[in-house]
């Protein structure tokens, strides 16, 4: 989890295309997600929009063993920057993936 969330950014998540769309729904607090767009979530977030576009990447391989994974970029438009860090905060929880 990062200590602030610009308005656009771009990272890796570990997870394939079919976790990441079960998993998105609750991530984002049951928000309207449209899903139109292949590879493309837009999610209501307060008065704005987080535009998520993502694209499949090779497994990263740790010996025998692959983590699925995508390269994720985050664009919110017209969201307030104290609901950007209270919805970044929550959905990086939810999606946070292994041990402690």
């Amino acid at each position: 989890m990062q200590s602030r969330y610009a308005a656009e950014f771009h990272r890796e998540q570990g997870f394939g295309e079919a976790d990441w769309l079960r998993c998105l729904p609750g991530a984002v607090r049951d928000a309207a997600v449209d899903l139109a767009t292949p590879g493309q979530a837009r999610v209501a977030v307060g008065s704005g929009a987080l535009t998520l576009r993502w694209q499949v990447l090779p497994p990263r391989q740790l010996g025998l063993v692959g983590f699925m994974r995508l390269a994720v970029q985050f664009r919110f438009d017209g969201v307030a920057d104290d609901e950007r860090q209270a919805f970044m905060k929550y959905f990086d929880l939810y999606t946070q993936r292994g041990g402690g």
